[in-house]
């Protein structure tokens, strides 16, 4: 066999394999930037439902659960929505963001422009009044959303989430992930001075 007869090898990567290289660096890219900037990816999640009447959907009250006063808790009216400024949070005990949110929550019960209302989602009512037993709760109304239904007729996309309603009844704002002081300050506190000043 001569020289010439021999197989000729090829050097250097395949374009196919280059390519596939890069667009996995890429993704990763993104799946990283999405890690390190919750709060801002969060923010941006459109919502069909700003700018429109909120969802009339009344929920009952999460079975055996109190308030300070050892009163019934109130499940969710829809009228409750109408001539207040409202904050739905949706959440659930299972929830670790839940959890991480709570003190932002507790602060804005404060506010006496606005009404809290909680959706506790596919939850257990004891561990529901458990949670807020040991965090304290910062509701005026908690609903049952046992079977999710009413997070759908939101638009939830998981919990926790915000929705800012105004007096007119009409969403104004919504935030998905958990409120951190970054959020209270830069987006829910402003939309609340906007809709009182109304």
């Amino acid at each position: 066999m001569n020289s010439t007869d021999a197989p000729t090898r090829r050097s250097g990567i395949s374009w196919p394999i280059m390519i596939a290289v890069i667009v996995f660096f890429a993704l990763a890219g993104v799946f990283a930037y999405m890690l390190v900037l919750p709060d801002r990816v969060a923010s941006t999640v459109p919502s069909a439902l700003i700018g429109r009447d909120a969802p009339q959907t009344p929920l009952p009250a999460v079975e055996g659960m109190t308030t300070e006063a050892g009163d019934p808790m109130p499940g969710f009216d829809p009228a409750m929505l109408e001539g207040n400024i409202s904050l739905v949070n949706i959440w659930g005990s299972w929830c670790a963001p839940c959890r991480e949110e709570h003190p932002w929550l507790m602060e804005l019960a404060n506010d006496p422009r606005i009404r809290l209302i909680g959706f506790n989602y596919k939850d257990k009512p004891e561990n529901a009044i458990r949670f807020l037993r040991q965090l304290g709760n910062p509701y005026d109304a908690v609903g049952a959303d046992g079977n999710g239904r009413t997070a759908i007729e939101w638009g939830v996309y998981g919990v926790p989430e915000t929705f800012i309603v105004g007096p007119d009844g009409v969403i104004a704002y919504k935030h998905v992930g958990p409120i951190s002081q970054d959020i209270m300050t830069r987006k829910i506190v402003p939309e609340i001075d906007r809709l009182a000043a109304d």
